[in-house]
């Protein structure tokens, strides 16, 4: 089974990664990063790379898509080849996964159309927009799409679709593995629950740190700035 996580110029690096350090201890999974091009692709702090070494032209097809967030799929929400190529590989997918603000993106695709689906917390609106019902929830199955919370659900969301996979017991093995017991410095148990003021200040500063972050160079080169249109 092949599992394609798509990378993309912005991308939030534990969105993917968090997936990746559960599915890829899963037994006779294949798994790859993808990206437009094939190359380093700069995160969204600009002081990471991830090697996305098969371009769109070399997978058309996979049994598992996996979509991360981050700022820069703002971006792909309005791209039309993107959108379009997340269509052909779900066409054909068993699983098609999304993370964070990257549920945002399967629903601009129109994957999520009537689903349930859960995403970033002050995603809602977008991903409602879109015709799918929000879940408020750390993740979410609706059929063949799994979908996540924001960032360190992304590691829940692995979880979930690895117990799917390959039953509890290795589930349960690779949750020991990785010590994922999470214990929090504060009590919050949701995004609803922290306090309006901080929820606004979080809110203003992911909308807007992509207008600034997006035009810093990253130190190690790599394919910044050609993964799709930056505006």
């Amino acid at each position: 089974m092949r599992l394609s996580i798509l990378t993309f110029d912005g991308m939030t690096a534990l969105d993917a990664l968090g997936g990746y350090e559960v599915l890829a201890r899963v037994p006779g999974l294949e798994l790859e990063f993808v990206a437009r091009e094939p190359g380093v692709v700069a995160a969204d702090t600009r002081r990471l790379g991830l090697l996305a070494w098969r371009g769109f032209d070399e997978v058309r097809a996979t049994d598992i898509v996996y979509m991360p967030g981050g700022p820069g799929a703002r971006v792909l929400e309005r791209d039309p080849v993107f959108l379009e190529y997340l269509r052909e590989l779900d066409r054909g997918s068993t699983w098609t996964v999304g993370v964070c603000n990257g549920v945002t993106v399967l629903a601009a695709a129109g994957l999520l159309a009537g689903r349930g689906a859960t995403g970033n917390w002050y995603d809602r609106e977008r991903i409602e927009t879109h015709g799918a019902r929000f879940v408020a929830a750390r993740h979410h199955r609706d059929g063949k799409y799994l979908t996540g919370g924001g960032v360190s659900a992304s590691l829940d969301t692995g979880f979930v679709l690895a117990r799917t996979l390959g039953g509890d017991s290795l589930a349960l093995a690779l949750q020991l593995g990785l010590e994922y017991f999470p214990e929090p410095p504060f009590p919050y148990r949701s995004p609803a629950e922290v306090p309006e003021g901080m929820q606004r200040a979080v809110r203003a500063f992911s909308e807007s740190s992509w207008t600034t972050q997006r035009d810093v160079v990253p130190p190690f080169g790599g394919h910044y700035g050609v993964l799709g249109p930056q505006s």
